[in-house]
Protein backbone atom coordinates (compact mmCIF):
# COMPACT_ATOMS: atom_id res chain seq x y z
CA UNK A 1 0.00 0.00 0.00
CA UNK A 2 1.64 3.08 -1.21
CA UNK A 3 0.73 6.55 0.37
CA UNK A 4 1.01 10.13 -0.78
CA UNK A 5 1.24 13.55 0.98
CA UNK A 6 -0.02 16.59 -1.13
CA UNK A 7 1.86 19.45 0.38
CA UNK A 8 0.71 22.85 0.31
CA UNK A 9 1.97 24.76 -3.02
CA UNK A 10 3.28 28.20 -2.72
CA UNK A 11 0.23 30.15 -3.44
CA UNK A 12 2.22 33.23 -5.05
CA UNK A 13 2.93 37.11 -3.79
CA UNK A 14 5.66 36.19 -0.81
CA UNK A 15 2.25 33.93 0.88
CA UNK A 16 4.34 31.84 3.66
CA UNK A 17 0.97 30.45 4.96
CA UNK A 18 -2.62 30.25 4.24
CA UNK A 19 -6.11 29.36 5.86
CA UNK A 20 -8.14 26.39 4.83
CA UNK A 21 -10.90 28.14 3.73
CA UNK A 22 -13.44 25.26 2.56
CA UNK A 23 -13.26 21.44 2.13
CA UNK A 24 -15.06 19.28 -0.87
CA UNK A 25 -13.70 16.11 -0.17
CA UNK A 26 -13.60 14.35 3.14
CA UNK A 27 -11.35 11.33 4.57
CA UNK A 28 -12.41 7.87 3.34
CA UNK A 29 -13.45 9.37 -0.06
CA UNK A 30 -11.92 8.44 -3.28
CA UNK A 31 -10.61 11.00 -5.37
CA UNK A 32 -9.60 11.30 -8.85
CA UNK A 33 -6.43 13.64 -10.26
CA UNK A 34 -7.42 17.47 -10.54
CA UNK A 35 -10.46 17.24 -9.09
CA UNK A 36 -10.73 20.36 -6.94
CA UNK A 37 -9.86 19.26 -3.31
CA UNK A 38 -10.65 22.63 -1.80
CA UNK A 39 -9.82 26.10 -1.18
CA UNK A 40 -7.29 27.97 0.46
CA UNK A 41 -7.48 31.97 1.62
CA UNK A 42 -5.25 34.35 1.11
CA UNK A 43 -5.21 37.97 1.68
CA UNK A 44 -6.96 38.90 -1.63
CA UNK A 45 -9.01 35.95 -2.91
CA UNK A 46 -9.83 32.14 -2.30
CA UNK A 47 -7.70 29.68 -4.12
CA UNK A 48 -9.21 26.11 -5.78
CA UNK A 49 -6.46 23.68 -4.75
CA UNK A 50 -6.55 20.43 -7.75
CA UNK A 51 -5.66 16.88 -6.41
CA UNK A 52 -2.20 15.70 -7.59
CA UNK A 53 -2.67 11.99 -8.13
CA UNK A 54 -6.09 9.78 -7.56
CA UNK A 55 -6.49 8.15 -4.33
CA UNK A 56 -8.31 7.49 -1.47
CA UNK A 57 -7.77 10.27 1.29
CA UNK A 58 -6.88 9.43 4.75
CA UNK A 59 -6.01 12.52 6.11
CA UNK A 60 -6.78 16.33 5.82
CA UNK A 61 -4.59 18.61 7.55
CA UNK A 62 -7.15 20.60 9.67
CA UNK A 63 -10.69 22.28 9.52
CA UNK A 64 -11.69 25.06 7.54
CA UNK A 65 -10.37 28.25 9.60
CA UNK A 66 -6.92 26.51 10.43
CA UNK A 67 -3.29 28.29 9.35
CA UNK A 68 -1.23 25.97 7.55
CA UNK A 69 2.25 26.86 6.07
CA UNK A 70 3.77 26.21 2.82
CA UNK A 71 4.97 22.86 2.26
CA UNK A 72 2.83 21.14 5.18
CA UNK A 73 1.31 18.24 4.43
CA UNK A 74 -2.08 19.41 3.47
CA UNK A 75 -4.02 15.54 2.43
CA UNK A 76 -2.70 12.21 2.59
CA UNK A 77 -3.89 9.60 -0.18
CA UNK A 78 -3.58 6.01 -0.57
CA UNK A 79 -2.93 5.55 -4.20
CA UNK A 80 -3.18 2.06 -4.76
CA UNK A 81 -6.83 1.85 -4.08
CA UNK A 82 -9.65 1.94 -7.03
CA UNK A 83 -13.17 3.47 -6.52
CA UNK A 84 -15.03 0.24 -7.09
CA UNK A 85 -12.65 -1.53 -3.94
CA UNK A 86 -13.98 1.32 -1.50
CA UNK A 87 -17.50 0.25 -2.62
CA UNK A 88 -19.75 -1.29 0.30
CA UNK A 89 -19.45 -5.35 -0.02
CA UNK A 90 -23.32 -6.42 -0.25
CA UNK A 91 -24.21 -8.78 2.61
CA UNK A 92 -23.77 -12.51 1.91
CA UNK A 93 -27.19 -13.51 0.74
CA UNK A 94 -29.31 -16.17 2.34
CA UNK A 95 -28.35 -19.79 2.58
CA UNK A 96 -30.47 -21.64 -0.67
CA UNK A 97 -31.59 -24.49 2.06
CA UNK A 98 -32.62 -21.57 5.02
CA UNK A 99 -34.20 -19.31 1.83
CA UNK A 100 -35.97 -22.42 0.65
CA UNK A 101 -37.74 -23.82 3.90
CA UNK A 102 -38.46 -19.80 4.55
CA UNK A 103 -40.44 -19.75 1.27
CA UNK A 104 -42.22 -23.07 1.79
CA UNK A 105 -43.33 -22.17 5.60
CA UNK A 106 -47.14 -20.87 6.34
CA UNK A 107 -46.32 -17.49 7.26
CA UNK A 108 -48.66 -16.22 10.13
CA UNK A 109 -50.76 -12.87 9.67
CA UNK A 110 -48.79 -10.27 11.46
CA UNK A 111 -50.53 -8.94 14.20
CA UNK A 112 -49.74 -5.28 15.31
CA UNK A 113 -49.81 -5.08 18.89
CA UNK A 114 -52.35 -2.77 20.55
CA UNK A 115 -50.46 0.72 21.92
CA UNK A 116 -50.47 1.20 25.43
CA UNK A 117 -52.30 4.28 27.04
CA UNK A 118 -51.12 5.56 30.31
CA UNK A 119 -53.39 7.73 32.26
CA UNK A 120 -52.50 10.83 31.82
CA UNK A 121 -51.39 12.93 35.32
CA UNK A 122 -53.63 15.11 36.60
CA UNK A 123 -52.27 18.96 36.20
CA UNK A 124 -51.73 20.47 39.75
CA UNK A 125 -53.15 24.22 39.04
CA UNK A 126 -50.51 26.61 41.11
CA UNK A 127 -52.17 30.34 41.43
CA UNK A 128 -53.66 32.03 44.42
CA UNK A 129 -56.65 31.41 46.96
CA UNK A 130 -58.07 34.18 45.79
CA UNK A 131 -58.03 33.65 42.05
CA UNK A 132 -59.44 29.90 42.81
CA UNK A 133 -62.80 31.90 44.10
CA UNK A 134 -63.06 33.96 41.13
CA UNK A 135 -62.75 31.11 39.08
CA UNK A 136 -65.36 29.35 41.04
CA UNK A 137 -67.66 32.09 40.77
CA UNK A 138 -67.05 32.51 36.98
CA UNK A 139 -67.13 28.75 36.85
CA UNK A 140 -63.92 28.64 34.77
CA UNK A 141 -61.75 25.93 34.69
CA UNK A 142 -58.43 26.98 36.17
CA UNK A 143 -56.54 24.13 33.89
CA UNK A 144 -57.01 26.27 30.62
CA UNK A 145 -55.68 29.39 32.10
CA UNK A 146 -51.63 29.98 31.12
CA UNK A 147 -49.64 30.68 33.93
CA UNK A 148 -46.63 33.23 33.48
CA UNK A 149 -45.51 32.99 36.47
CA UNK A 150 -42.68 30.65 38.43
CA UNK A 151 -43.70 26.62 37.55
CA UNK A 152 -47.05 27.92 35.42
CA UNK A 153 -48.48 30.01 38.46
CA UNK A 154 -51.25 31.63 37.40
CA UNK A 155 -51.09 35.33 38.22
CA UNK A 156 -53.82 37.86 38.41
CA UNK A 157 -52.86 39.73 35.10
CA UNK A 158 -53.20 35.80 33.60
CA UNK A 159 -56.99 35.52 35.14
CA UNK A 160 -57.82 39.10 33.83
CA UNK A 161 -56.42 38.10 30.28
CA UNK A 162 -58.13 35.17 30.08
CA UNK A 163 -61.71 36.74 31.22
CA UNK A 164 -60.58 39.52 28.59
CA UNK A 165 -60.25 37.27 25.96
CA UNK A 166 -63.11 34.91 26.35
CA UNK A 167 -65.34 38.49 26.42
CA UNK A 168 -64.15 39.54 23.61
CA UNK A 169 -64.04 36.18 21.37
CA UNK A 170 -59.53 37.48 20.38
CA UNK A 171 -56.96 34.83 20.70
CA UNK A 172 -55.34 34.69 24.10
CA UNK A 173 -52.07 36.47 23.69
CA UNK A 174 -49.63 34.40 25.49
CA UNK A 175 -45.95 35.48 26.78
CA UNK A 176 -43.00 33.87 24.53
CA UNK A 177 -41.05 31.35 26.19
CA UNK A 178 -37.69 32.80 25.98
CA UNK A 179 -35.12 31.26 23.49
CA UNK A 180 -31.46 29.78 24.90
CA UNK A 181 -30.28 28.53 22.00
CA UNK A 182 -26.85 29.87 21.06
CA UNK A 183 -25.45 29.61 17.09
CA UNK A 184 -21.30 29.52 17.13
CA UNK A 185 -20.47 30.80 14.19
CA UNK A 186 -15.92 30.35 13.28
CA UNK A 187 -15.03 33.63 11.95
CA UNK A 188 -12.97 32.54 8.67
CA UNK A 189 -12.04 33.43 5.09
CA UNK A 190 -12.45 36.67 4.12
CA UNK A 191 -14.19 37.18 7.49
CA UNK A 192 -11.84 36.70 9.39
CA UNK A 193 -9.24 39.36 7.09
CA UNK A 194 -11.65 41.91 7.20
CA UNK A 195 -11.51 41.82 10.99
CA UNK A 196 -7.70 41.76 11.14
CA UNK A 197 -7.79 44.44 8.88
CA UNK A 198 -10.11 47.01 10.53
CA UNK A 199 -8.70 46.10 13.92
CA UNK A 200 -5.20 47.22 12.90
CA UNK A 201 -6.60 50.22 11.29
CA UNK A 202 -8.69 51.19 13.95
CA UNK A 203 -5.21 50.78 16.45
CA UNK A 204 -2.96 52.20 14.32
CA UNK A 205 -4.52 55.20 12.48
CA UNK A 206 -5.81 57.97 14.59
CA UNK A 207 -8.69 58.78 12.31
CA UNK A 208 -9.89 62.16 11.65
CA UNK A 209 -13.51 62.43 10.30
CA UNK A 210 -15.25 65.21 8.26
CA UNK A 211 -18.50 65.71 7.24
CA UNK A 212 -19.78 67.69 4.45
CA UNK A 213 -22.92 68.30 3.32
CA UNK A 214 -23.52 69.39 -0.63
CA UNK A 215 -26.37 70.52 -3.21
CA UNK A 216 -26.10 67.94 -5.69
CA UNK A 217 -29.11 69.38 -7.36
CA UNK A 218 -27.72 70.41 -10.36
CA UNK A 219 -25.21 67.29 -10.74
CA UNK A 220 -28.37 65.23 -10.42
CA UNK A 221 -29.44 67.43 -13.81
CA UNK A 222 -26.93 66.89 -15.26
CA UNK A 223 -26.35 63.60 -14.83
CA UNK A 224 -29.81 62.21 -15.70
CA UNK A 225 -29.08 64.51 -19.15
CA UNK A 226 -26.62 62.91 -20.00
CA UNK A 227 -27.97 58.99 -19.10
CA UNK A 228 -31.08 59.89 -21.42
CA UNK A 229 -28.80 60.19 -23.77
CA UNK A 230 -27.87 56.42 -23.41
CA UNK A 231 -29.99 54.10 -24.93
CA UNK A 232 -27.99 50.91 -22.82
CA UNK A 233 -29.05 51.12 -19.41
CA UNK A 234 -25.93 49.17 -17.86
CA UNK A 235 -24.16 52.64 -19.66
CA UNK A 236 -25.93 54.96 -17.63
CA UNK A 237 -23.87 56.86 -14.94
CA UNK A 238 -24.13 56.78 -10.88
CA UNK A 239 -22.68 59.37 -8.78
CA UNK A 240 -19.83 57.59 -8.34
CA UNK A 241 -17.82 58.51 -11.47
CA UNK A 242 -18.65 62.25 -11.08
CA UNK A 243 -16.80 61.98 -7.22
CA UNK A 244 -13.65 60.05 -8.95
CA UNK A 245 -13.55 62.94 -11.40
CA UNK A 246 -13.74 65.81 -8.93
CA UNK A 247 -12.02 63.54 -6.51
CA UNK A 248 -9.01 63.50 -8.85
CA UNK A 249 -8.63 67.29 -9.51
CA UNK A 250 -8.80 67.86 -5.74
CA UNK A 251 -5.73 65.08 -5.42
CA UNK A 252 -3.47 66.92 -7.92
CA UNK A 253 -4.12 69.86 -4.98
CA UNK A 254 -3.83 67.90 -2.11
CA UNK A 255 -1.12 64.98 -3.22
CA UNK A 256 -0.59 64.37 0.57
CA UNK A 257 -3.87 62.44 0.55
CA UNK A 258 -3.14 60.57 -2.15
CA UNK A 259 -1.14 58.22 -0.43
CA UNK A 260 0.15 55.09 1.40
CA UNK A 261 2.28 54.25 4.82
CA UNK A 262 4.74 52.00 4.95
CA UNK A 263 4.97 51.12 8.39
CA UNK A 264 8.12 48.61 8.22
CA UNK A 265 10.35 51.39 7.03
CA UNK A 266 8.39 54.29 8.32
CA UNK A 267 8.28 55.92 4.81
CA UNK A 268 4.97 57.89 3.31
CA UNK A 269 4.54 56.50 -0.43
CA UNK A 270 2.79 59.69 -2.55
CA UNK A 271 1.95 59.42 -5.45
CA UNK A 272 1.27 60.69 -8.98
CA UNK A 273 -0.77 57.91 -10.17
CA UNK A 274 -4.51 57.64 -8.70
CA UNK A 275 -5.59 53.78 -8.31
CA UNK A 276 -8.76 54.59 -7.07
CA UNK A 277 -10.28 51.77 -4.39
CA UNK A 278 -13.71 51.30 -4.69
CA UNK A 279 -15.55 49.50 -1.56
CA UNK A 280 -17.76 46.94 -2.40
CA UNK A 281 -20.13 44.66 -0.45
CA UNK A 282 -19.99 41.45 -1.86
CA UNK A 283 -21.68 38.14 -0.48
CA UNK A 284 -18.32 37.31 1.21
CA UNK A 285 -17.86 40.58 2.92
CA UNK A 286 -16.33 43.79 1.18
CA UNK A 287 -13.89 43.84 -0.92
CA UNK A 288 -11.87 46.87 -2.82
CA UNK A 289 -11.24 46.28 -6.31
CA UNK A 290 -9.06 48.66 -7.94
CA UNK A 291 -9.20 51.28 -10.52
CA UNK A 292 -5.97 51.35 -12.14
CA UNK A 293 -4.84 55.04 -13.30
CA UNK A 294 -8.12 56.62 -12.87
CA UNK A 295 -6.44 59.60 -13.68
CA UNK A 296 -6.34 58.76 -17.53
CA UNK A 297 -9.73 58.04 -18.15
CA UNK A 298 -12.98 60.33 -19.03
CA UNK A 299 -16.37 59.69 -17.22
CA UNK A 300 -18.03 57.21 -19.46
CA UNK A 301 -14.54 54.92 -18.79
CA UNK A 302 -14.39 55.43 -15.61
CA UNK A 303 -18.01 54.58 -15.50
CA UNK A 304 -17.09 51.26 -17.20
CA UNK A 305 -14.52 50.35 -15.42
CA UNK A 306 -16.71 50.48 -11.54
CA UNK A 307 -18.94 48.55 -12.41
CA UNK A 308 -16.46 46.00 -14.15
CA UNK A 309 -14.66 46.18 -11.08
CA UNK A 310 -17.82 45.86 -8.97
CA UNK A 311 -19.47 43.11 -10.75
CA UNK A 312 -16.19 41.09 -10.77
CA UNK A 313 -15.79 41.49 -6.84
CA UNK A 314 -19.37 40.08 -6.15
CA UNK A 315 -19.38 36.72 -8.77
CA UNK A 316 -15.68 36.33 -7.68
CA UNK A 317 -14.04 36.42 -10.94
CA UNK A 318 -11.78 39.27 -10.21
CA UNK A 319 -8.31 38.26 -10.56
CA UNK A 320 -5.91 39.31 -7.58
CA UNK A 321 -4.18 41.98 -8.78
CA UNK A 322 -7.94 43.56 -9.12
CA UNK A 323 -7.62 43.47 -5.53
CA UNK A 324 -5.39 45.37 -4.21
CA UNK A 325 -2.63 48.21 -4.81
CA UNK A 326 -4.98 51.08 -4.17
CA UNK A 327 -4.12 54.76 -3.18
CA UNK A 328 -7.31 56.10 -1.79
CA UNK A 329 -10.57 54.66 -1.84
CA UNK A 330 -14.22 55.74 -2.17
CA UNK A 331 -17.03 53.92 -0.60
CA UNK A 332 -20.85 54.17 -1.10
CA UNK A 333 -23.72 52.44 1.21
CA UNK A 334 -26.20 53.49 -2.23
CA UNK A 335 -29.90 53.45 -0.87
CA UNK A 336 -28.69 52.59 3.26
CA UNK A 337 -26.37 55.46 3.07
CA UNK A 338 -27.73 57.52 6.24
CA UNK A 339 -27.24 61.01 6.97
CA UNK A 340 -23.64 60.42 8.01
CA UNK A 341 -20.38 57.67 8.64
CA UNK A 342 -17.10 57.35 9.58
CA UNK A 343 -15.46 55.19 7.27
CA UNK A 344 -12.66 53.33 8.43
CA UNK A 345 -9.20 54.09 6.24
CA UNK A 346 -8.09 51.00 4.50
CA UNK A 347 -4.82 50.04 5.48
CA UNK A 348 -2.34 51.42 4.21
CA UNK A 349 -4.01 54.33 2.48
CA UNK A 350 -4.01 57.70 4.21
CA UNK A 351 -7.81 58.79 3.45
CA UNK A 352 -11.35 57.67 2.09
CA UNK A 353 -14.32 59.22 1.07
CA UNK A 354 -17.79 57.84 1.87
CA UNK A 355 -20.94 58.72 0.35
CA UNK A 356 -24.10 59.09 2.07
CA UNK A 357 -27.98 59.41 0.70
CA UNK A 358 -28.99 62.09 -1.42
CA UNK A 359 -32.21 63.60 0.39
CA UNK A 360 -34.68 66.33 -0.92
CA UNK A 361 -34.56 69.00 1.94
CA UNK A 362 -35.77 72.61 2.30
CA UNK A 363 -32.79 75.53 1.91
CA UNK A 364 -32.40 78.97 1.89
CA UNK A 365 -31.21 79.65 -1.49
CA UNK A 366 -30.34 83.44 -2.48
CA UNK A 367 -32.92 84.53 -0.01
CA UNK A 368 -35.44 81.81 -0.58
CA UNK A 369 -36.58 78.91 0.54
CA UNK A 370 -36.57 76.51 -2.13
CA UNK A 371 -36.69 72.30 -2.39
CA UNK A 372 -32.94 71.22 -3.42
CA UNK A 373 -31.26 67.52 -3.48
CA UNK A 374 -28.81 67.83 -0.51
CA UNK A 375 -25.99 64.99 0.24
CA UNK A 376 -23.42 64.39 2.85
CA UNK A 377 -19.99 63.62 1.87
CA UNK A 378 -18.29 61.80 5.04
CA UNK A 379 -14.43 61.35 4.90
CA UNK A 380 -11.62 60.10 6.79
CA UNK A 381 -8.20 60.87 7.28
CA UNK A 382 -4.94 59.54 8.89
CA UNK A 383 -3.96 62.70 11.17
CA UNK A 384 -0.40 61.60 10.85
CA UNK A 385 0.38 62.29 7.71
CA UNK A 386 -2.85 65.22 6.92
CA UNK A 387 -3.83 67.62 8.89
CA UNK A 388 -7.18 68.72 9.93
CA UNK A 389 -7.47 71.44 7.74
CA UNK A 390 -6.10 70.22 4.60
CA UNK A 391 -8.81 67.47 4.70
CA UNK A 392 -10.97 69.95 5.44
CA UNK A 393 -9.56 71.97 2.49
CA UNK A 394 -9.40 69.44 -0.17
CA UNK A 395 -13.38 67.99 0.76
CA UNK A 396 -14.41 71.68 0.48
CA UNK A 397 -12.87 71.52 -2.99
CA UNK A 398 -15.07 68.96 -4.21
CA UNK A 399 -17.68 70.10 -2.51
CA UNK A 400 -17.18 73.20 -5.05
CA UNK A 401 -17.21 71.14 -8.34
CA UNK A 402 -20.03 69.17 -8.01
CA UNK A 403 -22.02 71.58 -6.79
CA UNK A 404 -20.76 73.55 -10.19
CA UNK A 405 -20.43 69.64 -12.11
CA UNK A 406 -19.72 71.90 -15.16
CA UNK A 407 -16.10 72.41 -13.74
CA UNK A 408 -15.25 68.99 -13.51
CA UNK A 409 -14.84 69.09 -17.32
CA UNK A 410 -12.89 72.47 -17.61
CA UNK A 411 -9.45 72.09 -19.32
CA UNK A 412 -7.26 72.38 -16.59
Amino acid sequence: MSQHIFKLPDLGEGTVESEIGEWFIKVGEYVEEEAVVGTMMTDKAAVELASPVSGTVTKLAGEPGDIIAVGAPLVTYETDASPAAKKDTPAPSEPPATKAATESAPQAPEKTPAPEVSPEPATRVITSPAIRRRAKEADIDLGLVPGSGAGGRIQRKDFDNYLKSRATGTPLQQGRTPSTAVKEIKVIGLRRIIAERMTRAKQEIPHFAYVEEIDITELEALRKHINARKEDAAQRLTLLPFLGLALMRALKEFPQCNSTYDKSRNVLLQYEAVHLGVATQTPDGLKVPVVRHAETMSIDELSREIRRLTTAARDNSARKSELSGSTITITSLGKLGGIASTPVINLPEVGIIGVNRAVERPMVLNGQIAVRLMMNLSSSFDHRFVDGYDAAAMIQRIKEMLEHPATIFLPE
